[in-house]
C-alpha cells in the first residue's frame, strides 16, 4: 500500500471520470470505512446510500452542483460523469445537530479509502436535497448531508502555492490548478503568532 502521508498529499478533488464501473464489493468496502469513522458520543447517526445503477445515476446527476469558481468548465463532461455515488445520510431520530463532525470523519475515510483503490472523488455539499430525497425514496426522519461522487479519474489536478486567492482555475491544457495556503501561514508553534519557517 502506498505511504499514507503521500496519499494525503496527492489527494485532489476529481470532477472528470473514466466510464469504468466500480465493483460493488469496493463500494461496500468504502461505505464500511465511513461506518468505522469516529462518531461524537459514539451515537453513529450516519447511514449511506450507494448509488451505482446507471438509471438512478442519471436521475441524481442533474441535482448536483460542481466547481462554482469555474462553472460550467468544472462540470463533468458528457461521458465523464461519476460512475457511483455514496450519499451520506443523518438519522435525525439519533442526532439532530452536531453530526457535522461525524460526517467530516466519515467522508474523509471514504475519500482516502477510494484513493487507495485508484478511485477519485468529489465531495458535494451543494445538492438539491428535496429532489434527491424523492429520487432515492429517503424517509422524512433522514437528512441528506452530502454526496460523494466517485469514479476512476480522467484528470490530474495540481496544487499551487496560495497567492492571495483561493479560487482554482483551469489552464490552456484543461489542467485544474488548486491554491493551498502555505504551511508557514497556518501553523503556530506553542502560542498563536509564533510562526515556523517552512
Amino acid at each position: 500500500m502506498e505511504d499514507f502521508m503521500e496519499l494525503i498529499r496527492k489527494r485532489r478533488t476529481i470532477r472528470q471520470f473514466r466510464p469504468e464501473e466500480i465493483p460493488t464489493g469496493i463500494l461496500l468496502e468504502l461505505a464500511d470505512l465511513g461506518r468505522l469513522a469516529p462518531s461524537a458520543a459514539n451515537l453513529q447517526p450516519l447511514e449511506f446510500i450507494i448509488v451505482q445503477d446507471p438509471e438512478v445515476r442519471k436521475m441524481v446527476f442533474p441535482w448536483l452542483r460542481w466547481a462554482a469558481y469555474i462553472s460550467p468548465a468544472g462540470n463533468p463532461r458528457p461521458g465523464q460523469e461519476p460512475v457511483a455515488y455514496i450519499v451520506i445520510l443523518v438519522n435525525t431520530l439519533i442526532r439532530q445537530k452536531g453530526y457535522e463532525y461525524d460526517v467530516g470523519a466519515a467522508a474523509e475515510n471514504i475519500i482516502l479509502g477510494a484513493l487507495t483503490r485508484g478511485i477519485g472523488s468529489c465531495w458535494l455539499i451543494s445538492v438539491d436535497r428535496d429532489r434527491l430525497k424523492n429520487i432515492l425514496e429517503i424517509p422524512d426522519d433522514y437528512k441528506i448531508d452530502s454526496v460523494l461522487a466517485l469514479g476512476y479519474p480522467s484528470e490530474s489536478p495540481v496544487v499551487e502555492s496560495f497567492q492571495g486567492s483561493v479560487k482554482y482555475w483551469k489552464d490552456e491544457n484543461d489542467t485544474l490548478h488548486v491554491p493551498k495556503r502555505n504551511l508557514s501561514e497556518v501553523i503556530h508553534l506553542n502560542r498563536f503568532g509564533r510562526r515556523i519557517e517552512a
